[in-house]
């Protein structure tokens, strides 16, 4: 089996293709249904967020896993495949599993360094996991990715120096409307973006900051933390007109704020500039807006576009080099657990030869007591151990030198293993045999 990663993100991918891509929660599970069900695929993880929708996929074979998860991925998308293609990446494998931990590490989002992407990272994982669309294999990667993410922020200065979505935005916007300490803001959306957003504004010194959720409880309970004030959803239109930062994020499938609600609200604010911040994908604000006079519209275009030159600066090199040592023990890992039931097999056959040799020389030797007896399984194990040694060493050796598929097929081909026997499962796979303390050398 092999690790299959297939996916868009804002990486060469316009940006109306990648909101088109976009998939809610059921539409992923939904996904991962489709793709399991194929017979080249095992398990699926889907993961989309505003900078990317991808697939992990555990297939059979690579050409069938990649042209049926291809296949649903337009299916659940909507879009062409002929549209989806050249701007589809693939990664198999190695490169997969490099992938993986780049993105846990916040190295491949726009924003690079940014650690909400961990938490989108685990509630994919954990409705793949209760949906029983993922195995031992995707669990045990995503769960490693997850741990490198976390690594990756507690041991470098990432998190300072990287510039947020919303920082970049609010940079932006300051050029337009002033000093933020002058700006009043009005944040659309408590979610998780939404309440970044709310919390960087307040940080900043806004004059003020008025938050408007479809759900009323959720914005109080925001508007509290940041010392701002709530609204009911339907009250963001009469909030416009005096908010000079408007920053949204909701995760509707339409646009919340039209080109005539915008219009209408610049209508009595006597010609003062309004910026717009849309960090949602799908878009919030019409792209409309952009055209009327006193009105900016940043989009999530135009935040790439801004921390595009983020990847050069010491901390994220210090990641990279977190990623790419993590990469190296995981692949050796693996390489090593890979060879590990054929080392099970062979210790297995050994106990069995020993088993059979110590039963014959009982019905041989009745006249033997029960001290001569342990004494000469004693130093039979002791020789079967001593034969092991040198083999089990050199498999782990070999396998993280990537050799350890050939040497583990010659130990099955010369001792006649086959390490999916059910009693190789009982069998301690010991990658390196203990040397008996106190033998006899």
């Amino acid at each position: 089996m092999s690790l299959l990663v297939l996916g868009l993100s804002h990486h060469g991918t316009p940006m109306e293709l990648l909101e088109s891509a976009v998939l809610d929660p059921a539409a992923r599970g939904r996904l991962e249904a489709a793709i399991v069900s194929s017979e080249h695929v095992v398990e699926s993880v889907v993961v989309s967020t505003c900078n990317r929708t991808e697939v992990y996929a555990e297939g059979l074979t690579f050409h069938g896993a990649l042209t049926d998860v291809s296949d649903a991925l337009a299916a659940a998308t909507g879009v062409a495949l002929a549209d989806l293609q050249p701007h589809l990446y693939v990664h198999y494998e190695d490169r997969g599993i490099a992938h993986a931990f780049s993105v846990a590490a916040g190295l491949d989002s726009m924003a690079v360094g940014e650690a909400q992407i961990l938490g989108q990272l685990r509630d994919s994982l954990t409705r793949a996991q209760r949906r029983g669309h993922v195995g031992p294999s995707l669990n045990t990667l995503l769960q490693q990715s997850l741990r490198v993410g976390k690594r990756v922020h507690t041991e470098t200065g990432i998190d300072d120096v990287s510039r947020s979505l919303v920082g970049a935005g609010l940079a932006a916007a300051s050029e337009v409307v002033g000093s933020i300490s002058d700006a009043r803001v009005l944040v659309l959306g408590a979610g998780g973006m939404g309440a970044l957003a709310a919390t960087t504004v307040s940080h900043a010194g806004a004059a003020s900051v008025t938050i408007a959720n479809r759900g009323l409880a959720r914005a109080e309970r925001l508007a509290e933390r940041v010392g701002g004030r709530a609204l009911p959803w339907d009250a963001r239109f009469d909030a416009l007109a005096d908010a000079d930062i408007i920053i949204s994020s909701t995760g509707a499938t339409g646009v919340v704020l039209t080109s005539r609600d915008v219009a209408a609200a610049a209508a009595s604010r006597g010609g003062r500039p309004q910026v717009f911040i849309d960090l949602a994908l799908p878009h919030d604000v019409d792209l409309a807006v952009a055209d009327l006079e006193g009105a900016t519209r940043i989009g999530l275009a135009e935040l790439g576009q801004m921390l595009s030159d983020a990847g050069d600066v010491p901390q994220v090199r210090d990641a990279r080099d977190i990623v790419t040592g993590e990469v190296a023990a995981y692949l050796t890992e693996r390489s090593t657990e890979a060879v590990a039931p054929t080392v099970a097999a062979l210790r297995s056959r050994a106990q069995e030869v020993v088993d059979r040799e110590m039963s014959r020389l009982k019905r041989r030797t009745p006249e033997l007591s029960d001290s001569d007896r342990a004494e000469v399984q004693r130093a039979v194990h002791r020789i079967i151990e001593k034969l092991l040694h040198a083999p089990t060493v050199r498999v782990k050796e070999m396998a993280q030198n990537g050799q350890g598929g050939s040497y583990a097929k010659a130990l099955s081909e010369l001792f006649d293993l086959d390490p999916r026997e059910v009693s190789v499962v009982s069998t301690p796979p010991m990658l390196v045999a203990p040397e008996d303390e106190g033998a006899e050398r």
